[in-house]
């Protein structure tokens, strides 16, 4: 790889405030805010609107829509072809 055109590589911490979740990995993102992790070392945070711990796919709360019924009722109104 070439030098001097890639950003750093480093470890941040994503925290999802909503469902109190945080984890840390790598990323070519930063920020100026920061907060200490488990190790005691103190990482670049940022905050996140949704995470697997708040959506509602990974929760299990997703809602199952009923397909079935919007095409019985499209082809009554509009007839089979």
């Amino acid at each position: 790889m070439r030098k001097d055109i890639h950003p750093p590589y480093g470890p941040v911490v994503f925290r999802d405030k909503a469902a109190g979740f945080a984890f840390l990995t790598r990323s070519t993102t930063t920020s100026a805010k920061t907060v200490e992790w488990e190790d005691g070392r103190t990482y670049p945070v940022i905050d996140v609107e949704v995470s697997s711990a708040s959506h509602p796919f990974y929760t299990g709360t997703a809602r199952v829509m009923d397909t079935a019924g919007r095409v019985e009722r499209f082809e009554r109104r509009f007839g089979k072809r």
